[in-house]
């Protein structure tokens, strides 16, 4: 695989959120980085097909592939299938060129025939020209809504990487990777008192961090517990 990221691309760190790296996600298995780490450099390339439910960070991956991919100068594109449903041929034409795409939500698609026909085309496409693709979705083939039986056969024979949610250790993994690389100052014992009194699913967790950045810099303050009890005075 390989091509140089073409002209109409934005640039990187405009496309990519800076968090939603390779190397801040924490899987609670171990061989979750190295596949996707392997389908970005594959020759030839692969299909890979990442499951989970809710805020187990699929999507945190499948941005994190693409970015992986366009700092090796491999041309990628990233598309959340529920922002195309209804439109998906067009918006997957547009992606013709890329050498690595990812296609976040599998689901979103299902049981629209039309946007099944086009996914099928498109796979068929690109598997032939030898691009690598990264499909995401709640659940496997099998058991998604799909009406379209080659679309389900093409999807299951993709490698597959099952996605669990992450214990309180691994939340707080999370939380120390994207400290360090913000430059945060993040006190352990506030991330404990942090874990135990919000919700613990990724989406919560990342949003509260966003909020709890803004805050240290505007206070110009480490993140403690007193400063904690001062920004989120309602969790007590």
């Amino acid at each position: 695989m390989s091509g140089a990221t073409g002209s109409g691309q934005l640039p990187l760190a405009l496309r990519f959120p800076p968090d939603q790296r390779l190397d801040t996600f924490v899987a609670t298995d171990p061989v979750v980085l190295p596949q996707l780490r392997a389908l970005v450099v594959s020759s030839p390339a692969q299909c890979v097909l990442v499951a989970g439910g809710a805020n187990t960070g699929k999507t945190h991956l499948a941005i994190a592939v693409c970015a992986e991919a366009g700092a090796r100068g491999i041309a990628a594109a990233y598309l959340p299938l529920a922002s195309a449903a209804g439109r998906l041929r067009a918006a997957l034409e547009a992606m013709e060129e890329r050498d690595l795409i990812a296609l976040d939500g599998v689901e979103a698609i299902a049981g629209r025939r039309d946007d099944e026909v086009a996914l099928f085309d498109f796979h068929n496409r690109a598997r032939d020209a030898g691009k690598a693709l990264l499909y995401t979705a709640r659940e496997w083939p099998a058991d998604l809504p799909l009406q379209l039986p080659d679309l389900r056969s093409r999807l299951s024979q993709c490698l597959r990487i099952a996605l669990a949610p992450l214990d309180d250790a691994g939340r707080r993994e999370m939380l120390q990777l994207r400290a360090r690389r913000r430059g945060l100052q993040f006190d352990p014992a506030a991330i404990d008192w942090l874990l135990r009194r919000v919700d613990r699913d990724l989406g919560s967790l990342a949003a509260l961090f966003e909020r709890l950045d803004r805050a240290s810099l505007a206070a110009q303050r480490r993140v403690t517990v007193p400063f904690l009890r001062d920004t989120l005075g309602d969790l007590g």
